[in-house]
């Protein structure tokens, strides 16, 4: 369960408007007996809890993906719709990797859906924050491609990684199968 983390700007909020306006609205119902006070008082703090409740609920709607470990496992190819294009399509045709729960990756040289070349290492994560990072260890020679690790872009309900390659620089791989292009 999340930690719910009251920040300094809504603890001063609280300690010098709501809680106030919330005494005065108290006092002036009971002394002047006036109904409409500890009217304004139940909705002002019953909207407060409904906004409260209402982005615990939709908050999943909005917050990044936390990843682990076996998020990274399966099928890689280039997301061409980041970057559409003739170069996009090229990229997509010639390179691909898979991710085993072995903890292997592979990956791929090819020619549409031929491979000419398969790369082999291993992958292990690390987690110095919420979400896992993925730290990739490959057999000499490598590709180009694989000289550092990737760039995770967290979103949603999915991610990418992007490798930083000295030919292409940013390669954006996505989860996904090969598809032939038309």
């Amino acid at each position: 369960m999340k930690k719910i983390r009251i920040g300094k700007m809504a603890f001063l909020g609280f300690i010098f408007v709501l809680l106030p306006i919330s005494i005065l609205l108290f006092l002036l119902c009971i002394f002047t007996k006036k109904k409409i006070f500890g009217i304004g008082l139940l909705i002002m703090w019953g909207g407060l809890m409904s906004l409260f409740i209402l982005s615990l609920i939709l908050s999943p709607l909005w917050e990044k993906k936390i990843l682990d470990k076996s998020d990274f496992y399966g099928n890689y190819v280039i997301d061409r719709n980041y970057f559409s294009g003739k170069q996009a399509d090229w990229q997509y045709n010639h390179f691909r990797f898979e991710i085993k729960e072995n903890d292997s990756i592979y990956f791929y040289v090819t020619e549409g859906e031929k491979v000419v070349k398969t790369f082999k290492g291993t992958i292990s994560t690390v987690k110095p924050y919420k979400s896992a990072r993925i730290k990739i260890k490959m057999e000499k020679p490598t590709h180009q491609i694989l000289t550092t690790n990737p760039t995770i872009y967290r979103e949603v309900w999915s991610f990418l990684l992007v490798f930083n390659s000295p030919k292409f620089y940013n390669m954006y791989f996505r989860k996904g199968t090969w598809k032939e292009l038309e």
